[in-house]
């Protein structure tokens, strides 16, 4: 770390795309640091895309330059408004705005058009009318080189009325394609003559039937990016071999010339990231939709409970690499567990409620007793709980014959109860199958939290007030994969992977009162169970739904600790 970088925590450290703009900046080649966002509108954004988001927003707002938010809408069969819409939801919710300047690639059409044309004159491109299998098996090998279209000497005259003729729908779908001519020969596949326009007489969610012929990503990209002055093109490691004929178009135009950077796209384990395969999960019915909380999506992260606090500690610690790697989803989820460890209300709730009668406890007494809000802040507070005969605890917090070292209740044990008292469990409640019911405790009264009281047992457990809870279903959130690479078997279906218990919907949980008026995404720990967060799409007038963003479990914690030894 630099000595400015000690000095001011303000200051991000350096990595290889910062230090190319430094260079850039320094030599005069860009006075300015505009950089890009362009999502193609064919799907919900997920986790690898938020790592871009928080990239190209941040080198912009890092240099005082901008960043454009520009929709890839050049493909109208896959395309919808819908996944517009969210996109820029997403975008804002992570805590970045692009002002006013949102764009669309449909914004240039016309002036992709007039480019087209011009690269047409000057004896660059031509229509090409074979088939698509024939271009195929014309393009030739990593080996091999490829082989000229028959088409490839049509005359420049020929070309334009042909090219105009498409654009007009003269032709049917696949009838002719507008291809570059450049190397047939060359090693990089991407320079033999490369498709720029097809057919496709499709409606466009923006441009409506004006269209007919629609261009492809790595002709509208590069000159996208210079009609609106981007200096920095920041994208993913596979568009590395494509960076070739991202300046041939932009060099032959001559034209302002963006410097393409390529960079690690982020992998996940224990999830896809490919759009269309989550889009499949979605359309075969696996998950509720494009926010279930399973799911790697922005919104499905959101619904889920995570921070966009989390979300952007998440994508600075992953850095930016310039080799594929894959991301352990502990980070991710210590990521959350660190911001909500912070500034989550704590609270306690029951999700497999025992009932517990303290015999010696008046029946018609109440008391209201002082729990801590966030033991990390103590800005926040208190809460009064109240605390009666006859409580919850979880079933799992009970044990009738109990191994050594067990801590929690049991016949004849002690536990305090969570800024209650101690209790002693002194007979137990089973029903016709032998199942246990309940349980009847004494208490006592010199051992109230707070009281100044020395006496101390081992085991201290959580518990709800039985006349005072609220009840409500909590959805307990797994991974979606049972398997590490739920991709690597390629015979394999994934969906094969998909974890069985990835969801466990628990009714009839029991809650402290102080949760009846919380709101849909309001966030909080459950002491001793994990963060939860109360669902934003499925909430029922009478019943909360809480959805679990993680356990209390830190794995990455453990793993960061023992590295440090």
């Amino acid at each position: 770390m630099s000595t400015t970088e000690k000095e001011n925590p303000e200051v991000k450290p350096s990595n290889f795309i910062r230090e190319i703009i430094d260079e850039y900046l320094s030599k005069g080649r860009f006075n300015k640091v505009i950089t890009r966002f362009p999502p193609e509108p064919n799907g919900y954004l997920h986790i690898g895309h938020a790592k871009s988001i928080c990239l190209n927003f941040g080198l912009a707002k890092d240099y005082n330059g901008q960043c454009n938010l520009r929709f890839d809408d050049t493909n109208p069969e896959t395309e919808e408004v819908e996944y517009v819409e969210s996109i820029k939801e997403d975008i804002k919710w992570l805590g970045f705005d692009w002002g006013d300047r949102e764009f669309y690639a449909s914004d240039y059409f016309d002036q992709l058009y007039d480019y087209a044309v011009a690269l047409i004159r000057k004896g660059k491109t031509y229509v090409d009318s074979s088939t698509t299998e024939e271009i195929k098996n014309m393009r030739g090998t990593l080996t091999e080189p490829g082989k000229e279209s028959p088409y490839r000497k049509r005359s420049v005259e020929e070309n334009l009325t042909l090219f105009r003729q498409m654009k007009n729908g003269e032709f049917k779908d696949g009838e002719h394609v507008l291809r570059a001519k450049i190397d047939m020969s060359s090693p990089n596949m991407n320079m033999r003559d490369p498709i720029m326009y097809r057919i496709r007489h499709a409606h466009h969610h923006r441009t409506g039937d004006k269209w007919c012929i629609y261009p492809m990503y790595d002709w509208a990209h590069g000159q996208s990016d210079s009609i609106e002055g981007i200096t920095h093109s920041v994208c993913t490691l596979e568009f590395e071999n494509h960076r070739p004929l991202y300046d041939w178009f932009i060099d032959e135009l001559e034209i302002h010339h963006p410097q393409q950077i390529e960079f690690a796209r982020l992998n996940l384990n224990y999830t896809v990231m490919s759009k269309r395969k989550l889009l499949q999960l979605v359309e075969e019915g696996y998950i509720s939709g494009w926010n279930d909380p399973r799911m790697p999506t922005i919104s499905g992260l959101r619904r889920r409970g995570y921070t966009p606090e989390s979300i952007r500690n998440f994508s600075e610690r992953v850095g930016v690499a310039k080799r594929d790697n894959v991301i352990d989803v502990a980070l991710l989820e210590h990521s959350v567990r660190e911001d909500l460890n912070k500034n989550a209300q704590r609270v306690m709730a029951v999700l497999k409620p025992l009932k517990v009668v303290i015999t010696n406890y008046p029946d018609d007494k109440v008391e209201e007793l002082d729990a801590v809000n966030n033991p990390e802040d103590p800005s926040m507070g208190t809460r009064k709980v109240p605390f009666s005969k006859i409580i919850f605890i979880e079933k799992d917090d009970f044990m009738e014959n109990p191994p050594k070292k067990y801590y929690r209740l049991s016949p004849g044990n002690e536990v305090r109860l969570r800024y209650a008292y101690i209790i002693k469990c002194v007979d137990v409640i089973k029903d016709s199958n032998g199942e246990v019911t309940e349980l009847h405790c004494t208490y006592d009264p010199e051992t109230k939290s707070g009281s100044g009281n020395t006496r101390s047992v081992k085991g201290t457990i959580h518990w709800v007030s039985s006349d005072h809870a609220i009840d409500v279903e909590v959805r307990l959130y797994d991974r979606l994969f049972s398997k590490e690479n739920p991709e690597e078997d390629k015979d394999v279906d994934f969906k094969q992977y998909i974890n069985p218990k990835s969801l466990e919907v628990i009714k009839n949980c029991k809650l402290e009162p102080y949760l009846k008026n919380a709101k849909p995404g309001d966030r909080f720990q459950f002491e001793r169970l994990g963060y939860f967060c109360i669902d934003t799409v499925d909430n029922k007038e009478y019943t909360l739904v809480f959805n679990r963003t993680v356990p209390l479990r830190d794995t990455w914690s453990k793993i960061e600790k023992s590295q440090k030894k």
